[in-house]
């Protein structure tokens, strides 16, 4: 049985001589773990398309459970990230948390679009890397499935309070405290709130679409990688050859 399906590399792995494994992100079918044949040599067809970050359209044979690429035609490259290490790592970084919260053959169009928009407001669009750092990880939680609560103060109601719960994923007011809000709590401007809130709700499309000062988006970038790391319980080692770049 053959079936086409468009799906951008996540993840690839060596396996035997020539082949590779790859996690892809599909459309219809969610995570997949591909075996694509003779990739590793200069004589396939497929070996663009069978690169990480690589969005492509695959035709796949699957007999006992077990997935292998007859085919792959590249959809879009994203050449721009591999040109720039700064750009590369940060995509790189976006394809390991979305390969950590992915499920295996569960359809997630949500994930998928938020990571491509993601990529393309980083190649095409030249966003600042922060602002994409920013939104794509928010976007993630609440897509994950840890929208915060942002509507105020979890305390007193106060619609615009100072600090972020990122433990909880609840906003409180600096002088507020009580037994059900204990964790990790960080200062959160109007700026950065109002940033969340849009994040949080905002059309795919226009997800990219706003503006901050650097020191607010540097506290906004703060937030979120806080608060996702924090939701996912794990590092990522993307991240941290991303951050060592700045150092």
């Amino acid at each position: 049985m053959y079936e086409k399906t468009e799906g951008i590399v996540l993840r690839e792995t060596e396996y035997k001589d020539s082949d590779k494994l790859l996690t892809v992100l599909t459309r219809e079918h969610g995570k997949l773990t591909l075996r694509a044949r003779g990739v590793k040599s200069g004589r396939s067809r497929s070996k663009a398309a069978c690169q990480l970050l690589t969005y492509s359209e695959f035709t796949v044979s699957e007999k006992q459970g077990k997935y292998t690429i007859t085919e792959a035609v590249v959809k879009e490259m994203f050449p721009e990230l591999r040109e720039d290490i700064e750009l590369l790592y940060l995509a790189s970084y976006f394809a390991q948390v979305t390969d950590a919260v992915a499920q295996e053959e569960d359809a997630s169009p949500e994930l998928l679009s938020l990571l491509l928009n993601a990529l393309y407001a980083l190649a095409k669009l030249k966003k600042p890397q922060m602002l994409v750092k920013a939104a794509f990880e928010l976007r993630l939680a609440c897509i994950a499935g840890f929208l915060p609560d942002l509507r105020g103060c979890a305390v007193c109601g106060n619609p615009n309070p100072n600090r972020f719960n990122v433990t909880q994923g609840i906003l409180q007011c600096a002088e507020c405290r009580s037994d059900m809000t204990d964790g990790i709590r960080m200062p959160v401007s109007k700026g950065s709130l109002a940033a969340m809130r849009y994040i949080a709700s905002a059309d795919p499309k226009r997800l990219f679409s706003f503006s901050l000062s650097d020191g607010t988006l540097q506290e906004l970038n703060g937030l979120t990688e806080s608060y996702l790391t924090m939701r996912l319980e794990r590092g990522f080692f993307t991240l941290d050859l991303y951050k060592s770049l700045f150092i």
